[in-house]
């Protein structure tokens, strides 16, 4: 092989590599976010914790969504470049 497709490979290991970095920042960022605040509305209301749970399984797997896309990106720069 050449020069430029061992360059063009090794950038594209990298493009994969920044693209599971940064989209994989803000979900985990924005789980936690979501974690901390379902627990302290369980523990300012105890009698709600059911619906709380709930919402927050469902919120967790929207912002989820979004780190599985960069993963997804990330594969196809793989295998694909």
């Amino acid at each position: 092989m050449t020069d430029g497709i061992f360059i063009a490979k090794a950038a594209a290991y990298i493009g994969a590599g920044f693209a599971m970095a940064v989209g994989s920042l803000g979900p985990a960022l924005g789980q936690g976010m979501i974690g901390k605040k379902a627990c302290e509305a369980i523990g300012k209301y105890p009698e709600s914790g059911n619906k709380v749970r709930l919402t927050m399984i469902l919120a967790m797997a929207f912002v989820e969504s979004a780190a599985i896309y960069a993963l997804v990106i990330a594969l196809l720069l793989i295998f694909f470049s």
